[in-house]
């Protein structure tokens, strides 16, 4: 793609943009928007500013990167689009076509397209570096060395939670057999960050489906779900990994992938687009976690949760997967549990994978929204089903003083049942 003037490219852009009647629905939910009252800042406008570079009407200028770029990605707008635009996916194709411009320079750029095709998708390396924060953090050197950091990364090391014991992150077995009347078989995908910052996840997801009458299987070929790359306007290298992810889970006779990242299993619904006629198959058999145990009937938890549980959705699973009811289904047949609702729930929370390190005053604003709402709920807990999010919500908890402590739906489904608390 030279110069971001792919023509093919922006011919799809321009095909997205005609669905939209500009009636301007998506505008009260856009997160950008919502703050800035500017009309350039929302759905509507973005996909002005695309038309008119697909249409040659206006360059591709900074203004238009910036835009494209300050975009929080959430695919709200998609939910209340009367005419089924497929924002999300024009979007991914105009950051490609700023990133082959090349009008986001500099070191910051630099540094993420490093981590992003060096480091992320490199599980050895990864999982290097998570031992060296870990060692970091268990001689209290993290706070002392973040203060040599950039700002951006100041507010990364401030959001990061403590890293697990080794021992905590082990891989999980190939093959985890059900317990009791086998009812089916599924892949489990672990995601790239999930291993080693929230293997607990992982963990209580394998069980809560072994418990359901379910053989996992993980196969350890699997590889990064190229969300982040997509996101970020590298489409070739997100194809590139999603292809690993279909050899990976090809041949496994699976009745479904099962996924706990609601980032992750958006972009895998969404690679039946990044790769046309190849992918069909595998993005119909991506089910999240709370959607599958919904559908087959989930056993009901011999244990008590007491607690007031503020369901917050995120926003690749309610906007993006369009899955809203199921997880709160699966948490009221908890016995002693109390969905309590909040006003903010299917607003974006500003973490939008690395998007509170890029435009962190945005993400702040926007996380601001939601932890008021969250505070006139006052739960015991907040529940949330991806990683980002978990993240940003509980370092906004803290921040704010709110007393819930922040876990993913899943982990309470695997403390009903028995195993250990989150």
């Amino acid at each position: 793609m030279a110069a971001g003037n792919d023509a093919e490219v922006w011919h799809e852009i321009l095909g997205h943009s005609l669905d939209c009647v500009h009636c301007g629905l998506c505008l009260p939910t856009c997160p950008t928007y919502r703050e800035t009252g500017s009309e350039i800042s929302s759905p509507r406008g973005r996909i002005y500013l695309f038309r008119a570079v697909a249409e040659g009407r206006i360059d591709l200028s900074q203004t238009v990167a910036d835009e494209a770029y300050l975009c929080l990605g959430c695919r709200a707008c998609e939910t209340a689009c009367p005419s089924g635009v497929r924002f999300g996916s024009m979007l991914e194709l105009a950051r490609s076509q700023v990133e082959a411009s090349e009008l986001r320079k500099g070191p910051a750029k630099t540094l993420e397209r490093l981590a992003l095709r060096h480091l992320i998708p490199n599980r050895k390396r990864l999982r290097w570096l998570f031992h060296g924060l870990a060692m970091l953090q268990w001689l209290g050197l993290d706070r002392l060395g973040c203060a040599l950091l950039p700002r951006g990364l100041r507010a990364l090391q401030a959001g990061l939670p403590r890293v697990p014991a080794r021992a905590l992150r082990r891989p999980l077995p190939g093959i985890l057999p059900a317990r009791g009347e086998r009812r089916g078989r599924v892949g489990l995908f672990v995601g790239c960050v999930m291993p080693e910052l929230f293997a607990d996840v992982n963990a209580a997801t394998a069980d809560v489906l072994t418990r359901n009458g379910f053989d996992v299987v993980v196969p350890p070929t699997q590889a990064c779900c190229g969300a982040l790359h997509a996101h970020a306007g590298d489409l070739d290298f997100a194809r590139g990994l999603a292809r690993r992810n279909l050899s990976a889970f090809d041949g496994a006779d699976l009745d479904a992938i099962v996924v706990n990242s609601a980032g992750c299993g958006a972009a895998m619904r969404d690679t039946r687009h990044w790769l046309p006629g190849e992918a069909d198959a595998f993005s119909d058999g991506v089910r999240d976690v709370s959607e599958f145990l919904d559908e087959k009937g989930l056993r009901d938890p011999p244990g008590v949760f007491e607690a007031r549980v503020c369901y917050d959705d995120p926003c690749h699973l309610v906007h993006g997967q369009k899955v809203e009811a199921a997880p709160r289904r699966l948490l009221s047949r908890i016995r002693g549990l109390t969905l309590v609702a909040h006003e903010d729930a299917a607003s974006c929370c500003g973490a939008a994978g690395i998007y509170n390190l890029t435009h962190r005053e945005m993400s702040q604003a926007v996380l601001d929204r939601k932890l008021t709402s969250l505070a006139a709920a006052d739960p015991d807990v907040i529940a949330t089903g991806n990683p980002g999010c978990l993240m940003q919500l509980r370092a906004g908890v803290v921040r704010a003083g709110l007393r819930a402590r922040v876990v993913h739906p899943v982990q309470i489904l695997a403390e009903a049942y028995g195993a250990d608390s989150p």
